[in-house]
């Protein structure tokens, strides 16, 4: 079996931590080039502004053309031609960048065309929504260029209008997975539901591979291959996120996170913590938000 390359997101291409960026095809073109077949453990978003080929995610074969938007989800497979000539933007981000701020721990569930199952990763938008999201992206990446004024917030709430009116796009093409795709899949939706659901109170792999009917290793090995990620480091991370969104967010006591996240004590989470993110909560907390 061939292994295709994970593509992993650069945090500080800027210098700091940033957990968006928007760039064009062109930027990525030298990557294409060596690994048209690859992976991505982050949301992508590429929408064509010039150009005419043909595209694959996962077994959805498409010939995109300008008014056309590309969905990915982390895990997808992107099958480019090696030498592409399209052109568009290319918008990227982390889950974090937009859980760590809304209460909603499922917000980007309410997006179809952000779901494992979705019908295809093909949208296409008329030409006033097209026009609409290209001066998004357009003003994304002065913000992201403006290093001295750069502001999250801001990012923030463009990415969120984007996602928006994205639902306003038509979806086109029909999905078709093979059977072990479609169960393994079937897994690994299963499985981000389940850690939205309990991760505050449901730490290890066992119990949601015990949900699933299946082996834990069965199912690490879904979620390597789907994420790029283990099924332990994926929980984890859920639970790093809620613990920065309440340290940020709220007045909670780090004793009182501690108690919400099921932890055994409180300085069991300050090491567990300080492990993973390089600071105490409490440091965290006072780090300035931008």
């Amino acid at each position: 079996m061939i292994k295709i390359p994970l593509v992993k997101f650069y945090k500080r291409k800027y210098g700091k931590e940033l957990l968006i960026d928007v760039n064009d095809i062109h930027y990525i073109k030298k990557g294409i080039l060596q690994h048209p077949v690859h992976r991505y453990n982050f949301y992508c978003l590429v929408l064509i502004t010039d150009g005419r080929e043909e595209i694959t995610i996962n077994d959805n074969k498409h010939m995109v053309q300008p008014g056309m938007l590309i969905t990915s989800i982390p895990g997808d497979i992107w099958s480019w031609q090696q030498d592409t000539q399209l052109n568009g933007y290319v918008l990227i981000w982390e889950e974090e960048f937009l859980l760590s701020f809304f209460n909603d721990q499922l917000f980007l569930q309410k997006f179809s065309y952000l779901q494992s199952d979705r019908q295809s990763p093909f949208l296409h938008l008329e030409r006033e929504l097209y026009n609409r999201v290209c001066h998004l992206l357009s003003e994304m990446v002065s913000e992201i260029h403006d290093r001295e004024k750069i502001d999250r917030h801001v990012l923030r709430a463009m990415l969120y209008e984007t996602l928006m009116l994205l639902n306003r796009a038509e979806n086109i093409g029909n999905k078709s997975l093979s059977i072990n795709d479609v169960s393994a899949s079937h897994y690994v939706d299963s499985l981000v539901k389940l850690v939205n659901a309990d991760y505050a109170t449901q730490h290890g792999t066992k119990y949601y591979a015990d949900k699933l009917c299946i082996t834990p290793n069965y199912l690490n090995k879904i979620v390597r291959r789907s994420l790029g990620t283990t099924t332990k480091s994926y929980i984890r991370n859920k639970i790093l996120l809620e613990a920065k969104r309440l340290l940020t967010y709220t007045t909670l006591s780090v004793t009182e996170i501690t108690d919400r996240l099921h932890f055994e004590s409180t300085s069991y989470f300050v090491r567990w913590f300080h492990k993973y993110v390089g600071c105490t909560p409490v440091q965290y907390r006072g780090q300035k938000y931008k």
